[in-house]
């Protein structure tokens, strides 16, 4: 059988990365998309280390047209892309009132216009195969809120507002689209966050019932069952993987 082909936005580090690596362990042809060559050329390297295919492809999610050479890029090695995960993501955490609209534009066009970008040039690739498994990343900060991160938070309810109605709207296409949600996580964004606040960790660690930050892996695997056979009757949830930081 044909291997299906995943794209995965911010695969050059941290858990897009782990993304990639679970996706190509269950047999999937990887599109490592990222902003950084080089980082994105690392995990290719990667994923040939466990046995799988990659393409690095360099795609800017803030702009359309990078995104449609990104896409087009995708199509010259591979006929279809059968899953989008959406996880590239940034955030300046500030107190609201300190921050400025140059951090509000940055965090909003990556964030959210970055999915809304993708979408609108993966799904039709999708429609026309009457297949696909679209994986959006957003933040239990959507569904509760995080002090001093409005804007993050309101990008991510966003996102959370734009998996439920494509679902909608991509069901009889037998396209699923689901959101994943997850808590703090000890990846290369947390520990620049962290620099803010050096307590932060500890006082996270204590608050979450398992006493951990998430691993890379943790959110990796949600998005592998979401991209999975299993999940063909699951579309429009938001599943949060938090370890328990937060129960809605």
């Amino acid at each position: 059988m044909k291997k299906k082909v995943a794209f995965v936005t911010g695969a050059g580090s941290g858990i897009g990365r782990e993304i990639a690596i679970i996706l190509g362990e269950r047999d999937m042809n990887i599109i490592v998309a990222d902003i950084d060559r080089a980082n994105a050329e690392e995990t290719v390297s990667i994923l040939k280390q466990h046995g799988a295919e990659g393409v690095a492809v360099y795609c800017d999610v803030t702009t359309l047209e990078s995104v449609k050479e990104a896409v087009s890029e995708t199509l010259t090695h591979y006929d279809s892309i059968d899953v989008l995960v959406n996880n590239a993501g940034w955030d300046k955490v500030e107190p609201f009132l300190e921050s400025n609209p140059s951090t509000w534009k940055r965090i909003v066009d990556i964030n959210l216009m970055g999915q809304i970008h993708t979408c609108k040039e993966i799904l039709p690739v999708m429609v026309e195969n009457k297949n696909g498994k679209v994986i959006n990343i957003a933040s239990d900060s959507a569904r509760v809120g995080s002090s001093g991160e409005a804007v993050y938070s309101a990008a991510k309810g966003g996102v959370v507002a734009l998996t439920k109605t494509l679902a909608r709207e991509m069901a009889r296409h037998k396209i699923n689209v689901n959101c994943i949600a997850p808590g703090p996580s000890d990846t290369p964004l947390f520990a620049e966050i962290g620099s803010y606040n050096q307590g932060i960790t500890k006082a996270l660690e204590k608050a979450i019932p398992f006493r951990r930050l998430a691993k890379p892996t943790d959110i990796a695997n949600a998005v592998g069952y979401f991209a999975s056979e299993d999940a063909n009757y699951v579309t429009g949830q938001t599943l949060s993987v938090n370890g328990g930081l937060t129960m809605v």
